[in-house]
């Protein structure tokens, strides 16, 4: 891919990404079903989607309103195994859900930090945080590609389907080894291709947008994280995804190539726990 290619794709998904946040705060429906890139304006139908993803219904209550719009492709907290104390990063941050909920685990004494590049998102998400009185929680604008955060300061890097939204998914990976200390972890759910995707499909920007155009192979991103440095890399497809991926475009056959995962692995290093290296 070049990189006109590059800056169309993150140009488009940036905008779709502003229109879901904005439809949001409007309190207008992007779409009749939730999906990964659209919100509706019935909460019963987020907190379905979301119920369906993984996370509770003491979840959804435990959350500043507005945070939780019904997106994503999984629960990475449910993997991440957070502990008091931790830093912790979330790519693709939105309006803040998985960083609330994080915050609840890692405890005052320690940080939650989510990245999003649409401006949009970060005001929506640091109103969340005001609301929510989240004061150890903050959003930074930024692109996962080129992350504003410091080498070796992170314990747990989440994300709810948003690296299959990156071009340059090496790039994502290989900033995600820089940013986490020793002994630092990923716990990621993402879009992944069960088989290679058909033009028709690699080709659509709005599916690329819909988090499955750019979903890459399993053994593509083994590929991607072993080169970033990781050791115990674990890439586990769930076929009951394809219940609510098929809603996402339907009649477009989607199901048939793409799945939710959960991506996780482990920088190399010790770390004496308590969120804080030797």
């Amino acid at each position: 891919m070049d990189q006109k290619q590059a800056d169309e794709i993150r140009q488009n998904v940036r905008e779709s990404y502003s229109q879901v946040a904005e439809s949001s705060n409007n309190g207008d429906s992007c779409g009749t079903e939730s999906s990964c890139c659209g919100v509706s304006d019935d909460a019963a139908i987020n907190t379905l989607v979301s119920t369906r993803l993984g996370y509770s219904e003491n979840d959804l209550e435990n959350v500043p309103d507005g945070a939780d719009m019904g997106l994503g492709c999984g629960n990475p907290r449910a993997i991440a195994s957070i502990k008091p104390g931790e830093t912790i990063l979330d790519l693709g941050s939105g309006g803040g859900f998985d960083c609330f909920l994080a915050a609840s685990e890692t405890g005052g004494s320690g940080r939650v930090i989510g990245i999003d590049m649409t401006p949009t998102m970060i005001s929506k998400a640091r109103s969340n945080a005001v609301k929510g009185k989240y004061h150890h929680v903050e959003f930074r604008l930024g692109e996962i590609e080129h992350m504003p955060v410091a080498n070796d300061t992170v314990d747990v890097i989440i994300s709810n389907c948003v690296i299959n939204l990156s071009p340059d998914k090496q790039q994502v990976f290989s900033e995600a080894f820089r940013v986490l200390k020793l002994g630092g972890r990923l716990a990621i759910s993402d879009v992944v291709a069960s088989t290679e995707l058909p033009d028709k499909i690699r080709n659509d920007l709005a599916l690329y947008s819909g988090c499955m155009a750019g979903a890459s192979l399993i053994s593509e991103l083994q590929t991607i994280l072993e080169n970033s440095g990781f050791e115990q890399i674990s890439i586990t497809p769930k076929d009951e995804s394809k219940d609510f991926i098929k809603d996402w475009a339907p009649g477009r056959g989607v199901e048939d190539y793409v799945l939710s995962a959960t991506i996780e692995a482990v920088k190399p290093g010790s770390c004496c726990g308590g969120g804080s290296c030797c």
